[in-house]
């Protein structure tokens, strides 16, 4: 949920100035992860303790902080590490004490900034209290730091002084949880240590010659991890070994300045997200799951605790196909509004090269090898968390109808607490817009176990959910900012319609099915283009609205998903009570909350459920309700007198996303009225990576 970034500069003069900028910009692209905290350890090359700086608050009030800090920002260090994190949290109130980087002690001899959650801080919390550590926050991030100076303290009255890696090595064999890690210290001046365990980290390099690559091995093999209990703990770190049984991991990568060994300019990053690293470099490493990269001296060695042998090809650095633009809020005031306008262009990316709409077929290059295994599974299992598992919900009946197989849809979280069977012949979906969704990952994890196949719906190349899966379908969406989901939402019905069609392709009475909703999606940008023309409707609708405590949004069939997705952004966003009311249902409870004053929005856009919906759009009105209603063109049974907006209509499967439209520019705009932060809501942040 948290944001981590940081910048090591060598050989490579900058003023100090220069890489405070550097960290806020990396904070600032790295934002929407988390912003109740923020904080930045910067070193200097005097090798002195880092100088921490911490700040309850966004990023904005961080720089502020840093402009008033009476440190010499024209002071040039050729090189220098510094790293930074803005928080979500999770262990503790929002305050400087429980912001990042995390210390520990008086002199900062160990720094850490941490993305994840450490499950077993609060056994190790109590051991280090008994060795005489002093804790000062409520977060479980600082049991790493007072870790690390326990065990150096008890290296160095042992008479050995370890290395940085090796040192780190032990803390995460010690350490349980998932978690991305930065740290720094003053003991081990000018270098850096990163670990990745089931939480994002990304590495950028940028230099003036290319950069070597040699790979060796270490003869040392890692130890098993510690059954962690206050005994077992002073076992481990009691050091009766010797160093040959040390847990260095057993394969090394190391990459010098240039391939002639001379010395040239080089700059590392170390970001969450690509989004904070592209207007530096676009080399960039995808670090996997026990990934430790140390950094001294221009180089980087890349440890991983589970290789046995060389690394594989596609651990080298890799080009990023990625433009600034996208990133950038353009001529927009929000992120959220230009995310809502992009996806007049983002459903045809979704289907690019995927969809020949001549032939009236679909081939998924990522599915279409496992498509005969999929078909011959038990059932279809969609596993998602929030917008995601709507997107599912809003998929299931196409799915079902046209791949002729019991489907299932599953909140990630309630899946875990149930821990439902799973087979070697299902198949299970997890969606994720960022691929590193903490509960889905865990999903993921449980049905790999028991053998299911696994295919991953995400936005994010290199993720940990595409990493996982055994195949998969890639959003192409481009980055989403915006806390609040809008543009993957409508992508991922896509990207699911699309293996529904590629399922049913075989079969021949559903081709005339499959060729309409084919020639659905051919048609569907120019119909976004036109939903996107009722942004002025949505804007006066919020208008009458904003002062409401509670809205009701109704629907059947597909609509019900379109009721729950605008449900969520309108909590989300404005922070009003919104409830998704199946209309099939109301009669059994919610018809007693209807009454003149209640505000209502109620889809009845053309279906074959539209009459059975006019049927509860009765009965509300019946109760004096005077909902708004949302009704496809040409519909004459809707008076125009009536409070009534009017959208395109396309096959059933796809309405739902043209009606989702309008609700989020509806929730937009009530947070804009109701005067709240529409990109960066209170309490939220945009990639859950904790459970």
């Amino acid at each position: 949920m948290c944001g981590i970034f940081a910048y090591l500069n060598y050989e490579t003069p900058a003023t100090r100035q220069k890489i405070i900028d550097t960290l806020i910009g990396g904070l600032r692209r790295l934002e929407y992860r988390g912003y109740d905290s923020a904080g930045i350890a910067i070193g200097n090359e005097a090798g002195n303790a880092p100088e921490i700086f911490r700040m309850k608050g966004n990023v904005d009030q961080l720089q502020e902080l840093m402009n008033n800090t009476g440190l010499d920002h024209s002071k040039v260090l050729n090189n220098h590490v510094g790293i930074a994190h803005t928080r979500w949290a999770t262990h503790g109130e929002p305050c400087i004490r429980n912001s990042h980087p995390q210390t520990s002690g008086d002199k900062n001899g160990f720094v850490v900034v941490h993305n994840g959650i450490i499950t077993n801080y609060a056994d190790l919390k109590v051991t280090l209290t008994r060795a005489g550590f002093v804790f000062e926050s409520e977060t479980d991030t600082e049991v790493i730091v007072k870790l690390a100076q326990f065990l150096y303290d008890n290296h160095l009255a042992s008479g050995s002084r370890p290395s940085f890696p090796l040192l780190v090595a032990e803390v995460c064999k010690v350490i349980q949880g998932a978690y991305a890690i930065v740290m720094m210290s003053a003991h081990y001046p000018g270098e850096a240590i990163c670990v990745k365990v089931s939480s994002p980290l990304i590495l950028g390099v940028k230099s003036s010659a290319a950069v070597a690559e040699k790979t060796k091995k270490v003869s040392a093999e890692p130890k098993q991890p510690v059954t962690v209990s206050a005994t077992n703990l002073r076992k481990a770190l009691a050091h009766e070994e010797d160093e040959a049984a040390l847990p260095v991991p057993p394969t090394v990568t190391e990459r010098p300045h240039s391939r002639d060994g001379s010395r040239h300019t080089i700059e590392f990053f170390l970001a969450s997200d690509v989004s904070a690293i592209i207007e530096h470099t676009r080399q960039v490493m995808y670090l996997e799951d026990n990934d430790m990269i140390h950094f001294a001296n221009g180089t980087y060695q890349l440890y991983n605790h589970k290789a046995t042998d060389e690394l594989p090809d596609n651990r080298s650095l890799q080009n990023l196909e990625m433009e600034l633009d996208k990133i950038s809020k353009g001529n927009f005031s929000h992120y959220m509004l230009k995310e809502i306008y992009e996806q007049e262009e983002t459903v045809m990316s979704t289907m690019r090269g995927r969809v020949d709409f001549e032939k009236c077929e679909v081939k998924l290059g990522g599915v279409s090898a496992h498509l005969e295994h999929i078909r011959k599974s038990r059932k279809l299992t969609f596993i998602a968390c929030g917008t995601s598992y709507h997107s599912a919900v809003a998929s299931r009946a196409i799915v079902e109808e046209l791949s002729k197989m019991q489907v299932t849809v599953e909140l990630a979280s309630d899946f875990l607490d149930r821990k439902p069977p799973v087979y070697r012949d299902d198949c299970c979906v997890f969606i994720s817009q960022s691929g590193e969704t903490a509960d889905t990952l865990r999903a993921l994890e449980y049905c790999k176990t028991h053998g299911a196949l696994c295919i991953g719906i995400t936005n994010t190349v290199g993720s940990a959910i595409a990493r996982s899966t055994d195949c998969g379908v890639y959003l192409n969406c481009g980055p989403e900012i915006g806390v609040a989901s809008t543009k993957a939402y409508t992508s991922q019905i896509i990207a699911i319609l699309l293996i529904a069609l590629q399922l049913g392709a075989d079969s021949i009475s559903t081709r005339p099915r499959r060729e309409a909703i084919i020639r659905a999606l051919k048609a569907l940008p120019v119909q976004v283009k036109l939903v996107l023309q009722l942004d002025g409707r949505m804007s006066e609708l919020a208008k009458k609205l904003h002062t409401e405590k509670s809205l009701l949004i109704m629907g059947r069939g597909y609509q019900y998903a379109t009721c729950l997705e605008a449900a969520l952004k309108i909590k989300e966003i404005p922070y009003m009570h919104c409830e998704a009311v199946l209309a099939g249902e109301l009669k059994h409870g919610p018809l007693a909350l209807i009454d003149g004053t209640m505000p209502i929005i109620f889809i009845a856009t053309k279906d074959a459920l539209l009459e059975k919906t006019k049927n509860a759009l009765s009965q509300i009105q019946a109760r004096h309700g005077r909902p708004t209603i949302f009704c496809s063109e040409g519909d004459s049974s809707f008076s125009d007198e009536s409070d009534t907006i009017r959208l395109p209509s396309t096959v059933d499967c796809l309405q739902g996303l043209l009606n989702v439209i309008p609700l989020q520019l509806l929730s937009f705009h009530l947070a804009i009225v109701r005067g709240h932060n529409v990109d960066q809501p209170r309490n939220l942040a945009k990639s859950v990576t904790v459970e």
